[in-house]
């Protein structure tokens, strides 16, 4: 078991926790800055056009994957310190002392 080893059981599982936790309310909270700025470029009653549209799905995709990153991110960190205060040794190469 190599050091990245816990880090990224710990960003998997911080992604199996945004699956289960975080995408609804990002996909929720990306839409509605997708309608915001759809409104402050397109004029306030939002007409349904394609550039509205593709506005609110832009700002849908930016929630999504920037909540995924730090639930990622957040979980490739406790990962880490759980392998530190745990004490997990690093995985020595064994052809380190081993002259060809």
């Amino acid at each position: 078991m190599t050091r990245k080893t816990p880090t990224i059981i710990g960003a998997a599982v911080g992604l199996a926790l945004f699956l289960a936790l975080g995408l609804l309310p990002a996909l929720l909270y990306g839409g509605y800055a997708g309608v915001m700025l759809a409104s402050a470029v397109a004029g306030s009653p939002v007409q349904a056009t394609f550039l509205v549209r593709a506005l609110i799905v832009v700002g849908m995709v930016l929630g999504v994957t920037g909540v995924g990153a730090l639930f990622a991110a957040g979980g490739a960190v406790v990962g880490a310190a759980i392998a530190v205060l745990t004490g997990v040794p690093a995985k020595k190469e064994a052809a380190k002392g081993a002259k060809a």
